[in-house]
C-alpha cells in the first residue's frame, strides 16, 4: 500500500480522506490555506503545508503550489476529493506525468467524461438512453434558436464544461431564448474558462437517480442507486437509497446497463452515473470521474468503505468488490448541512461556532470538519457537515434522521438544519411525490 497521500482538498472531505489512510497505515499530507490552518483536517493529518491564499485560485486549485507539496513532503499519491482539481484533465495528467499517482481514473477519461458533450455520446455509444438535444456544442443563437423550434419548448442551456448549476439557464419561450443564452455563455466563460454551451429538452418534473460504481481492470461492480431529488439551486440537499419510486426491475436495468457502460470505457477508481427520470423512463445526463459527497449514505447502506476501495484501486489496479457480496439492506438518508439562510435564499452564512453538539446513537453517522470555536469562512462551499442515518425500510430510517437532527446543536451560524426537519416531516417528502424542483415552489418559511 502507499506509504503516504497528499490530500488536494479541504473541508469535510479531507477529513474523510485522512480516517480512511489511516485505517490502512498511510501516512498523510494535508495541504490548506492562509485562512485554514487551524481546521480539522490539518489538525489530524501527519504532515501540513500552506500552499497560498485564501482565494482558492491561489491555493486548492494552484497546481503548481500542489506539485510543490508533494515535492516536498514526498508523497506518493494525490487524493482529490470533490470539487477544486477532482475533475480537471490537466491536473490528472501533471501528477501522473510527475511519477505521482493520481487516485482516481485516468486523465483521458476525465476530460472526455467531463464534456458533457462528448460524455452524452459515449453513453449513447453503449447503450444508455440519453435526453433530446444537440449532438455537439450549440455556437451561435441561430443555431440554438433552430434547434429549439425543432425539439420544442421548454428547454435547458448548459455549459459543456459545468457543474453545480453555473452556465445553466431554462428557457420556456422563444423570446427569452437570445437574453439567457448570452447569460449561459457569459457564466460558462467565467467559471469555467470554457463558454461552449449545449441544449437539452427540459424536464419540468423529474426525478434524479445515480449509480455508484467501483471499478478495477478486472471487474466492474455497482453499489446501488441514490435518489438526490430533493435540491435547490441545481445542487443537493437530500439524499436516500434506495429509490423509492423504482420498482425492482426498472433498477436491475437502471444497474445492470449502467455496468456495462463502465466497463466498455475502461475505467477504474470510483465513479458516479447520474440520470434523469420522468414517467418511468431514464435519461443519461452525466458521469461524475470522483468519489461523490453524498458517496457516505451508499457506505451505510452497503457496509463498504468506498474512499478505502478508491485506495486500494489506485495501489493494485483491481477492485476487490465482487457484486455477488454487495446486499444492500434497509433505508438509509444522508442530510447535507450548509452554513446557509434557508429563509433567506440561502444565502451563506459565515462565522464562528460558538455551539457544536453533534449526534450520536445507533445507525447514525456524522461525517464533517466542525468544532467548537472553529471559524466558517466566506471564501468556500458552504457545505459543513452530512448527517447519515439508517433504518430497517423508509419510515424508520426518516424517524431516526429527525431524531438526530433535533441532536444537533450549531450556535453562532446559521445552516439548514431546521429546514431539513421541515423537508423530513412534508407530507410530500414521506410519500415521495416530489421532484427536482419541489423546493423552489414550497413555501417552508
Amino acid at each position: 500500500m502507499f506509504k503516504k497521500v497528499l490530500i488536494a482538498n479541504r473541508g469535510e472531505i479531507a477529513v474523510r480522506i485522512i480516517r480512511a489512510c489511516k485505517e490502512w497505515g498511510i501516512g498523510t499530507v494535508a495541504v490548506h490555506s492562509d485562512v485554514d490552518s487551524e481546521s480539522m483536517h490539518v489538525r489530524l493529518a501527519d504532515e501540513s503545508v500552506c500552499i497560498g491564499s485564501h482565494q482558492p485560485q491561489n491555493s486548492y486549485l494552484n497546481i503548481s503550489a500542489l506539485m510543490s507539496a508533494v515535492d516536498l513532503t514526498g508523497a506518493e499519491a494525490i487524493h482529490p476529493g470533490y470539487g477544486f482539481l477532482s475533475e480537471n484533465s490537466k491536473f490528472a495528467d501533471v501528477v501522473t506525468k510527475h511519477g505521482i499517482k493520481f487516485i482516481g481514473p485516468s486523465s483521458k477519461l476525465i476530460g472526455e467524461m467531463g464534456d458533457k458533450i462528448q460524455a452524452k455520446k459515449i453513453a449513447k455509444k453503449n447503450g444508455l438512453p440519453v435526453i433530446e438535444g444537440s449532438d455537439g456544442s450549440v455556437n451561435s443563437f441561430e443555431e440554438a434558436k433552430s434547434l429549439c423550434k425543432e425539439i420544442g419548448y421548454p428547454i435547458l442551456i448548459k455549459a459543456a464544461a459545468g457543474g453545480g448549476g453555473k452556465g445553466m439557464k431554462i428557457v420556456e419561450h422563444e423570446s427569452k431564448l437570445s437574453e439567457l443564452f448570452s447569460l449561459a455563455k457569459n457564466e460558462a466563460k467565467k467559471y469555467f474558462g470554457n463558454d461552449e454551451l449545449y441544449i437539452e429538452k427540459y424536464f419540468k418534473n423529474p426525478r434524479h437517480i445515480e449509480v455508484q460504481i467501483m471499478s478495477g481492470k478486472n471487474r466492474t461492480v455497482q453499489l446501488g442507486e441514490r435518489d438526490c431529488s430533493v435540491q435547490r439551486r441545481h445542487q443537493k440537499l437530500i439524499e436516500e437509497t434506495p429509490s423509492p419510486v423504482l420498482t425492482t426491475e426498472q433498477r436491475e436495468d437502471l444497474l445492470n446497463r449502467t455496468v456495462k457502460m463502465v466497463e466498455s470505457i475502461g475505467y477504474e477508481g470510483a465513479g458516479t452515473v447520474e440520470f434523469i427520470y420522468e414517467k418511468g423512463k431514464f435519461y443519461f445526463l452525466e458521469m461524475n470521474t470522483r468519489v461523490q459527497v453524498e458517496h457516505p449514505v451508499t457506505e451505510v447502506q452497503t457496509g463498504i468503505d468506498i474512499v478505502k476501495e478508491q485506495l486500494w484501486i489506485a495501489f493494485t489496479g483491481n477492485t476487490a468488490l465482487n457484486q455477488k457480496d454487495i446486499n444492500p439492506r434497509g433505508h438509509s438518508i444522508e442530510c447535507r448541512i450548509n452554513a446557509e439562510d434557508p429563509a433567506n435564499n440561502f444565502q451563506p452564512c459565515p462565522g464562528t461556532i460558538s455551539v457544536c453538539h453533534q449526534p450520536s446513537g445507533f445507525r447514525t453517522r456524522v461525517d464533517g470538519s466542525i468544532f467548537q470555536g472553529c471559524k466558517i469562512t466566506p471564501f468556500y462551499d458552504s457545505l459543513i457537515a452530512k448527517v447519515i442515518c439508517k433504518g430497517r425500510n423508509r419510515t424508520e430510517a426518516i424517524q431516526r434522521t429527525l431524531r438526530s437532527l433535533d441532536e444537533f446543536v450549531l450556535e453562532g451560524i446559521t445552516t439548514t438544519i431546521e429546514l431539513h426537519k421541515k423537508i423530513l416531516k412534508h407530507k410530500k417528502f414521506i410519500d415521495s411525490s416530489f421532484d427536482t424542483n419541489w423546493l423552489s415552489k414550497e413555501k417552508f418559511f
